[in-house]
């Protein structure tokens, strides 16, 4: 059986599945029972001043139809609104219950001797390591906190070395997307001591408006504002971000990716692109702690069926695929494939490549299979994405002939490309 042990940064726990900083990791009940479930660590909501919350304070991006699936989540929510008395008191309760799980305390301060007290507390009350919120994108950054200081590289490196000053445990630093360039930031961190960065913390965002009302969503007394983005629509910006770090020969330290994680592809897809461990949120608020039961019989399947031993052995694995657009092969060259026995004939592929792409998929007049014209086909995927009928259409590698050519061994030596497709 592999062996899901992880170490993040000097944070370790039975397996890579922590819970984020947000409202399932609120209280000492709560991961406590996430602990039983099975998940390996919980990150703690994060502690601070406690505040006093609005109501509402959550919208959704749903997917397709009536009562569509959740695809985005929007959060106005700050920082716990509850003691930091009873927060230590129930971190504590929780380690002392589950002395081999991850317990890390989420912070957000303001003051030098405010960042000394709460870490000073965080670690007498049992915490195996901290996560400096950098990266809270309403509410606390009008305060002079959360990414008012993540957009900040030099402000990050200071609180980031005062906590390095005071902790004697491992420091994550936690990331805010809502820059142009993660890697500053990311050294930022570096340069300011962290044993490793957690990263993406939710993105600026407006979910929606009531069109009746004309207000913004979600609603408090007729007012709304930008709030946190997360959920599976943010997948993609946070793997571009991990894979971002994780391939800069600057940076090398572990990190812990956030970001859309649903199920134990997502995290094996995290895992590849660089990330020590995953934390998820949004995918437990819509559907509970037992995701956790999936995600580890998932991954332990996939690590074995690929001969993986232990987590560490995954980390990064597709990093060397990460290439700049400059190096990609001009003459590799794929086409579109249909399956007779497996296409219904909705013509869907008909209508994207004429109205979307390049008008090479045409309608069987005898009712039958779409044609496709593989001269005029420049392999783009759309048919393939709009299909309804998963494997029904493939894309083919075509040998053309072609020795690969890059645009910049073109552009410096000449490499001759293969001839343009699609033009009328």
């Amino acid at each position: 059986m592999p062996n899901l042990f992880s170490n993040c940064g000097g944070i370790t726990s039975p397996n890579p599945f922590w819970l984020a900083s947000a409202p399932p990791a609120n209280s000492g009940l709560q991961v406590m029972r996430a602990f039983e479930a099975g998940w390996g660590g919980a990150v703690w909501k994060t502690l601070g001043t406690p505040i006093q919350n609005v109501s509402s304070r959550f919208g959704a991006l749903r997917g397709p139809g009536a009562g569509g699936e959740p695809v985005g989540f929007n959060n106005i929510e700050l920082i716990t609104d509850r003691s930091l008395d009873i927060n230590f008191r129930e971190i504590y309760e929780v380690k002392k219950r589950f002395p081999k799980h991850a317990v890390v305390a989420s912070l957000m301060v303001e003051t030098k001797e405010e960042w000394k007290e709460i870490i000073a507390r965080s670690i007498d009350a049992g915490a195996d390591g901290l996560e400096l919120n950098f990266g809270c994108p309403h509410g606390m950054c009008e305060r002079g906190m959360g990414s008012a200081v993540g957009q900040e590289p030099r402000i990050n490196e200071r609180i980031t070395s005062w906590a390095k000053e005071y902790s004697t445990i491992p420091v994550l630093v936690k990331l805010t997307p809502n820059v142009s360039n993660i890697i500053p930031h990311g050294l930022a961190a570096k340069a300011g001591g962290a044993d490793g960065v957690s990263l993406i913390n939710t993105i600026k965002s407006v979910i929606g408006l009531d069109i009746d009302r004309f207000v913004m969503e979600p609603r408090v007394a007729g007012l709304s504002t930008n709030g946190g983005y997360c959920g599976a629509a943010v997948k993609p910006i946070a793997m571009f971000m991990v894979g971002e770090l994780a391939r800069s020969r600057e940076f090398g330290l572990p990190i812990s990716g956030i970001g859309g994680i649903g199920n134990w592809r997502d995290a094996v897809e995290f895992l590849l692109m660089g990330a020590s461990n995953v934390q998820v949120c949004t995918a437990v608020m819509l559907h509970g702690y037992r995701i956790v039961e999936d995600m580890i019989e998932g991954l332990t399947d996939y690590m074995s069926s690929h001969g993986f031993e232990t987590v560490d052995q995954m980390v990064g694995k597709a990093i060397p695929s990460f290439s700049e657009w400059g190096e990609l092969d001009l003459n590799y060259e794929t086409v579109a494939k249909i399956d007779p026995d497996l296409c219904i004939k909705c013509n869907r592929c008909v209508v994207a490549c004429h109205d979307g792409a390049h008008q090479c998929i045409h309608i069987n007049p005898d009712g039958g299979v779409p044609t496709i014209d593989l001269s005029e086909c420049v392999g783009c995927n759309l048919c393939q994405i709009v299909c309804p009928v998963p494997g029904c259409i493939t894309m083919t590698e075509v040998d053309n002939g072609f020795e690969p050519a890059t645009w910049n061994l073109h552009v410096t030596e000449g490499a001759p490309l293969r001839p343009k497709k699609g033009v009328h």
